[in-house]
């Protein structure tokens, strides 16, 4: 019988150099399980409607009072999606180029071929396919890719707005990590919560019931319970996050909010006629049932019905007119029955829509050192469709957005060639030639560089071996500083870097910021 020579898209990895997975981390990174999309839900949430009632004067100016009751309202910060690639995925090389001292200063050739790239497709030869630059380095998006990559061609799929194209630009960060383990502290989500990011209805969008709601785990001393994920896998769930219930089938979305109101003013009433000991509990009291109700009436005021979250429902996605123009699809419906693209539709929509501040999307089965390429090609692939579809949906929605892309650990090649797609075979775990990367969408523009600086797109570096330079940055050896490094980005966007130290005040970058920030704000 003739072995066979790789694995279907959605089929798990059956390794032979790991034991059978026992934990959901080991099943999640080896395909055989699914990695869901999570949302973190406030309570009360269940009246929606987008209508002429507005709230009375009296549940307004409790809004307005000092009590720690606040109105939901659109985030100012930038709306924030990461990929967690649960197994230890290629990103450095044969995706997203990582150079000695900049993207495009060459590594060895062995070098590259360790990072699954043959001598016949370095950066700076010439590409007879003429991607590209016309060498094998893809400047599309500003950061350089491999112009045979897939991550690249995805984005390029899902990325159908020529607009779009020059308003993206990004970095790649040369981190090493440990391989195939949920251990990684890679997860960013409290960090950028912290730095402000918010939503109408949600904090946090994961992947999983996990405490930071990905593969990954999330640095421990950022971990804040209040704004833990709950998990949601497929639109429906994420529809049935505002279900009206039963008040709304019985009554007008105008007088869901009234009678909402009215429930405020009689247990106003009754909590004013009580006899609590404390003043204090009491007012506390109070207010903790005030702010329920009020927000509950100012939630059916804000939202229409569940159905405007659905994102098989959105013109900006599916395809179709909109009050915009009209819409080629980034998902087709018969995608949508994807899980991967099911499960990036629901987190878009959710953060792009201002509904959850930043969010995971977790992908499984990226163990992919199967002894072809061809694994992994399609899984990269597929991924890559999903980073683009996040940045085309940005596009189309007018907002900006910061996209981080990671992985734990990552994988080698040694050298043999799988002729179906003319790359080197991933051979096995590598932590050696692991890196993360993020990409930038400004609707206002051209996303500028701190002074001009090309190299700014480039954090760390690797050697020529096609190692991580354990020393080039404080990320390089750091998982946590890897997390900060994003933090710190992510506020620098805003233009308020100045607070990282406030913010972050036990973090070890402390004297390195200046160094590490990549792009202008951009809003």
């Amino acid at each position: 019988m003739s072995k066979r020579k790789h694995y279907g898209l959605d089929e798990p990895l059956k390794l032979n150099d790991h034991p059978r997975p026992v934990t959901r981390r080991e099943f999640l990174s080896q395909g055989f399980t699914t990695g869901m999309g999570a949302v973190l839900g406030g309570s009360m949430m269940s009246f929606f409607s987008k209508q002429s009632h507005a709230l009375s004067s009296d549940l307004q100016a409790f809004f307005n009072a000092d009590n720690g009751c606040t109105k939901i309202s659109d985030s100012a910060r930038i709306p924030f999606i990461c990929f967690d690639l649960a197994g230890g995925a290629n990103i450095a090389g044969s995706n997203v180029l990582v150079g000695r001292n900049t993207q495009t200063d060459v590594l060895s050739t062995a070098g590259y071929s360790k990072q699954g790239l043959p001598g016949d497709m370095l950066p700076g030869q010439v590409d007879p396919d003429g991607l590209g630059d016309g060498d094998f380095i893809d400047s599309t998006f500003n950061l350089k890719f491999h112009s045979h990559s897939q991550f690249l061609a995805g984005i390029r799929e899902k990325v159908t707005s020529p607009d779009a194209i020059g308003r993206i630009d990004g970095a790649v960060i040369a981190a090493r990590s440990e391989n195939d383990t949920g251990n990684n502290p890679h997860n960013p989500m409290y960090a950028i919560n912290r730095a402000g990011a918010n939503g109408k209805l949600l904090a946090l969008i994961g992947s999983r019931s996990s405490e930071s709601g990905g593969n990954s785990m999330a640095p421990m001393s950022y971990i804040d319970p209040k704004v833990r994920p709950t998990k949601v896998d497929r639109p429906s769930d994420v529809v049935g996050l505002v279900d009206t219930g039963d008040l709304v089938n019985l009554l007008s979305q105008v007088d869901t909010v009234k009678v909402m109101e009215a429930v405020y003013r009689v247990s106003n009433a009754k909590l004013a006629a009580g006899d609590l000991s404390a003043v204090n509990v009491q007012e506390t009291v109070e207010n903790l049932v005030k702010c329920g109700y009020v927000k509950s009436a100012d939630t059916a005021e804000e939202f229409g019905n569940p159905s405007a979250l659905d994102p098989r429902l959105d013109a900006k996605i599916v395809g179709g007119t909109d009050s915009d123009g009209t819409f080629t699809p980034i998902f087709t419906q018969n995608e949508l029955n994807d899980r991967e693209f099911s499960k990036t539709a629901s987190v878009m929509k959710l953060v792009l829509g201002g509904n959850a501040g930043a969010g995971t999307i977790a992908m499984g089965g990226y163990d992919y050192h199967t002894g072809d390429r061809v694994t992994g090609e399609a899984r990269d692939l597929r991924a890559g469709r999903c980073m683009g579809a996040c940045l085309e949906y940005a596009h189309r929605m007018g907002q900006p957005l910061m996209m981080y892309v990671f992985t734990d650990g990552s994988v080698f090649s040694n050298g043999m060639i799988d002729n179906a797609v003319g790359k080197g075979v991933w051979t096995g775990d590598s932590q050696q030639t692991s890196a993360a990367f993020f990409l930038v969408y400004n609707p206002n523009g051209t996303v500028q560089l701190i002074n001009d600086d090309v190299g700014r797109r480039q954090i760390g570096f690797m050697r020529a071996s096609g190692d991580v330079e354990t020393t080039s940055s404080p990320a390089a050896n750091n998982v946590n500083l890897l997390v900060d490094t994003i933090a710190l980005n992510y506020m620098a966007l805003h233009g308020d870097q100045g607070q990282f130290r406030t913010l972050f005040p036990n973090s070890g970058l402390a004297g390195f910021e200046d160094d590490l920030i990549v792009f202008q704000p951009i809003r």
